[in-house]
């Protein structure tokens, strides 16, 4: 199998992965609080089962991403991740007592972790130019999982049967179901899931290919080897300029020991040099206020929209399937716009989009006026811009994050990034939780949260670019 199709295949796996993480998500979410009440557990016990899940992979994500750059390989990790959403998911599904459920969310959550390695993957396996446009059909893949778990809820609500001493019913149901979902991935991974060659590697080999032979071995450009992706964002075609022997026709052949900066990344790393950079900063930043307002956003719509429009649980579930409709939509906008305009732009458009709306719901939602079709529409329209921005602003800091920080430790940095979209995904609800009726305080709060990180990224926006060198976490030969 040629490079290609294999390079093809492994980014279709990762989508159905990050598909199946959207997924669960969304078929565990509307249950799981009568689950809880069922094995009495107290109220707060939902914020704890929500955050534990959050927790876990914000400790874990750094260990993986350490994994993946030591080894230079992510197929075992996927593998091993898997294991723990399988047990989890299972646990989740015994459902003997409330600390079981809450501990099956933690070792569930101890999977998630590996998507730290995933993207340091992605990284070293795309050119910076068509980056974010992979990153946005991956983040897509996780939405479009949001957007039709609820469809499998349809079925799972009406199980009502034994399996051996478990019951199965439409709260137990989403857990055996994520965990044969998880262990039909296991399979997908191993048949599908190649560790293909950095980009860098391949074209080095093309550069040391040419320099040996008298003939070129290519006519076009040598690095034709990783063409752009087609709308899918998977490669198309790929017009391989070494032969099939050459290592670039599948993973790499050198072992890990060979080269000193693969089995030991960190010899070398400076953790304050790595990410106290002013860019850096400024990326870690959008990233914890993203999830920070996105968050908080999610867990005041249901309160509102049941105080103010009488919404039930159908017209909560269609107000969500339009959004994760809009934010696909999106996602695959800013994949578009990505291969026209740079990161900082589309980082810049984002944030803006943010403010405004922002701005409009601290006027218009946080002290309706008028009958209810006008209070019905503003909060439309703020919802609507709210979830517009979110797209340009989560693709376009992943891809700069990526190009900001040493290949090298790719993983690792990804998932002190992933780490901090952890911790705001934590503190965005309890924020929001407790101030549902205080909006002007909630709102004014995620409204300051964007005009600081705006500024910044007006006052850093000649950082925001890839350099030309990386040194800081690179091999030192002197």
């Amino acid at each position: 199998m040629d490079l290609q199709r294999k390079r093809k295949l492994t980014f279709l796996t990762i989508g159905s992965l990050f598909l199946l993480s959207g997924i669960e998500y969304a078929v565990i979410l509307p249950t799981i609080w009568r689950y809880l009440q069922i094995l009495e557990a107290p109220p707060y016990f939902l914020g704890l089962g929500l955050s534990a899940f959050s927790m876990s992979g914000l400790l874990t994500g750094p260990l993986f991403g350490l994994w993946s750059d030591r080894t230079r390989t992510t197929k075992r990790i996927i593998l091993f991740s898997n294991v723990f959403e399988i047990v989890g998911n299972f646990l989740y599904f015994m459902g003997y007592s409330k600390w079981l459920l809450l501990c099956s969310r933690v070792v569930a959550g101890i999977g998630a972790g590996a998507g730290s390695s995933i993207f340091g993957f992605l990284t070293r396996t795309t050119l910076p130019e068509e980056r974010a446009g992979v990153f946005a059909a991956i983040m897509a893949c996780r939405q479009a999982g949001l957007l039709i778990g609820p469809a499998f809820n349809l079925f799972l609500r009406l199980c009502d049967f034994h399996l051996g001493p478990f019951v199965v019913n439409k709260y137990t149901a989403p857990g055996i179901f994520m965990c044969l979902m998880w262990i039909i991935l296991q399979f997908v991974v191993l048949t599908l899931y190649w560790d293909i060659p950095p980009v860098t590697e391949c074209r080095d080999m093309v550069v040391e290919m040419k320099a040996e032979e008298e003939v070129p071995l290519v006519g076009s450009d040598e690095e034709a080897a990783y063409s752009a992706l087609d709308a899918t964002g998977v490669p198309d075609q790929l017009e391989t300029s070494v032969s099939p022997e050459t290592p670039c026709q599948g993973p790499p052949s050198p072992p890990p020991t060979r080269r000193s900066g693969i089995s030991n990344p960190l010899k070398n790393f400076s953790a304050s040099k790595e990410f106290l950079r002013e860019e850096v900063v400024v990326l870690l930043t959008a990233q914890f206020i993203t999830l920070f307002n996105q968050t908080a956003l999610e867990t005041m719509v249901t309160p509102l929209t049941q105080r103010y429009f009488s919404f039930g649980e159908l017209g909560n579930s269609l107000m969500y399937s339009l959004c994760g409709l809009e934010v696909i939509l999106g996602f695959f906008l800013v994949r578009w716009l990505s291969g026209r305009l740079a990161d900082r732009a589309v980082l810049a458009t984002g944030l803006l989009v943010c403010s405004a709306a922002c701005v409009w719901c601290l006027a218009f939602v946080a002290s309706p006026r008028g009958g209810y079709s006008f209070q019905l529409t503003t909060f439309v329209i703020g919802v609507f811009l709210q979830l517009l921005g979110l797209p340009f602003v989560a693709v376009s800091q992943v891809s700069l994050f990526s190009k900001v920080t040493a290949e090298k430790t790719q993983g690792f940095s990804q998932g002190v990034r992933r780490s901090v979209g952890g911790l705001a995904t934590i503190l965005g609800p309890l924020w929001a939780g407790g101030l549902i009726h205080n909006l002007h305080l909630m709102l004014g709060m995620m409204l300051l949260l964007l005009v600081l990180i705006t500024v910044m990224t007006a006052l850093s926006y000649s950082s925001l670019v890839e350099p030309r060198v990386i040194e800081h976490a690179s091999d030192s030969s002197g």
